[in-house]
Order: structure tokens, then sequence, then C-alpha cells
């Protein structure tokens, strides 16, 4: 089939090679406008458009896919399936016509769990044991179209977001390539999503990712695993924020008070709501990230103080 690939973040970029590298042919790419990046703020491509210019695809960077320039431009490509993967903007009725097998949206997570933009993030916030990725119809409503197929994937107890993320951009990608061979054969028919089940994932913001030291350990854990590396998880001490790595938890160790930090030889522990968790990397304000004893060792805490406080 002719295709147009649509993505942006990095994510995405295992989907885009196994794609090029498919019996499809990848007419153009669609992905969201250079955006100033790293400390001068320069304006860079997207990992996607990076990856297409190298293979010598046309680039679509339309600041809204609605925009009359870029639905001309779809019309005469004429593309015969449109793979979405982590694209970061809505397709509006008028693109998603086009494709004569619409728009087929790669999501990471089993549908209908965890509709919306985080599913990783909030899955792993949850504790969930499984997670996977699917393939599904594009449609208008939030991540509500049929579904082609699906992987799953175990969520480890010490995985980040970040961890099981890039599990997922592996597996998915070739999900994906599969779901458009049995597309264009016509062995591959959607299915509609289960009516029970929903649940929604949408984005993380920076106050979600502040720990609450009077939570359960197991708690503290997911927030800070969920929230790496984006939003990163934080916390405060002595009124700078600190940013947190995941931590370890312990077992049958407590006695300190929620956010309370004592440095030992075997560790920097912090206090929660049941028992206390080893710090493991921390950022402080406009500092790299460190090892928490090093950290310990330069701000050298009293007795009794808290972090959040």
């Amino acid at each position: 089939m002719r295709v147009l690939f649509a993505g942006t973040p990095e994510v995405a970029v295992p989907s885009l090679r196994a794609v090029l590298g498919s019996r499809h042919e990848v007419i153009a790419v669609l992905t969201r406008p250079d955006a100033p990046a790293g400390r001068g703020r320069r304006l860079t491509p997207s990992p996607v458009a990076e990856i297409a210019a190298e293979a010598g695809v046309e680039v679509l960077k339309p600041v809204k896919p609605r925009d009359p320039e870029f639905l001309a431009r779809l019309g005469e490509l004429a593309p015969d399936c449109a793979p979405i993967v982590a694209y970061g903007g809505l397709i509006p009725k008028a693109a998603l016509d086009v494709p004569k097998h619409g728009w087929v949206n790669l999501h990471f997570s089993l549908l209908p769990a965890w509709r919306g933009a985080a599913p990783v993030q909030h899955a792993v916030l949850a504790g969930d044991d499984i997670t996977g990725a699917c393939t599904f119809q594009l449609e208008e409503g939030l991540d509500t179209g049929p579904v082609y197929g699906l992987v799953t994937e175990e969520i480890r107890p010490t995985d980040t977001s970040g961890d099981l993320l890039h599990r997922l951009s592996l597996s998915g990608a070739e999900l994906l390539v599969r779901t458009l061979d049995g597309i264009e054969d016509g062995s591959l028919r959607p299915e509609p999503q289960p009516a029970d089940g929903v649940s929604l994932a949408p984005k993380l913001t920076v106050d979600d990712a502040q720990v609450d030291w009077t939570a359960p350990a197991m708690r503290v854990d997911r927030v800070v695993r969920g929230c790496t590396p984006a939003p990163g998880a934080w916390t405060t001490f002595r009124g700078e924020r600190l940013k947190l790595r995941p931590v370890q938890l312990e077992r049958g160790r407590d006695g300190l008070a929620p956010g309370e930090v004592v440095v030992e030889k075997s560790g920097v522990r912090a206090g929660t709501g049941s028992h206390a968790v080893v710090l493991g990397e921390v950022q402080p304000q406009g500092k790299k990230p460190m090892p928490a004893a090093d950290w310990a060792r330069g701000v050298r805490p009293e007795p009794g103080e808290r972090l959040g406080a």
C-alpha cells in the first residue's frame, strides 16, 4: 500500500523505521512543526522528521492538520492508509476520510483501558501487572475505534514509564506492520472495543508528579516510576525543588515520619505513610542528577528534617 505515516517523538521512530522497511511505500510523513530544543532553544525537527528526511521522504509540518494547505496536499497524495503513532494532534474528519483504508493508530495500552495521551504512565501509576499495545481504526472519538490487533507486555516491578514505553515501541512497531499487511491482503478486520473496562489516561501535569510522602511507600514508588522520565517526579527540601529518580522499597523498616530523611551507610532513607524508601538519584534545582548519598553529604540533613515540608 501507499501510506502516509504520522508521528512526532522518539517513541514513534521504531514504527516509522519498520514501515519504511516493509513492503509498503511511505509516500509522505506528517509530523509536528519544528520546536525549540536544547540550551540555545534552537528550532529543531522532530525525531520522526529527521528519520523521514534521511530516507528522502516528503515531510509535512502543518501547524494544525485541518489547515487547508495540508488537506489539499493530503488529497493530492491520496494514500491508501495512514498509520499514526504519537502524532500529538487531533486528525479532523476531513483528513480521516481521505485514505481508502483510513488511519491506523498504534496506541500503547490494551484498549479500552487507558484511553488518552499518557496510557503507559497511568498503567504504572495504577500498579497494573500487564499492559500492551494495540492497533485500531482512528475515528473522531478519543481512542474509541475498532481494534485490529494487540500485543501484551508485563510491567516489571522496577519499570519506569520510559523503560516500558521503549519496549512497547519496539513490539508495537512489529504489530503495526503486521496490521498494514493484514489490511492490504484483506485478512484483517477491526473488532469493536468492549463496552466494559474503559479507563482514561490524561496527560500528566507537573502537579501530578509531586510526591505525597504521607502516601504508602508503594504509592510513592509508583508515582516516581510512573513520572520518569516525564514529567519528572519531584519534592521539595528547604524550600527548593528536588527531582527524584526511582526509589527502592524497604520491607519491615519504619519509624520515620512522612518525608523524614535519615542518612545511613546503606543509603538515604525517607519516611512515607507506611515503610521507608531508599532514595536513588536526585537532582537539586539548577544542578545535574546525582546519587542521593552525594546530595546528602552536601546538604547534611538535620535530625527530623523532612522532604516536602
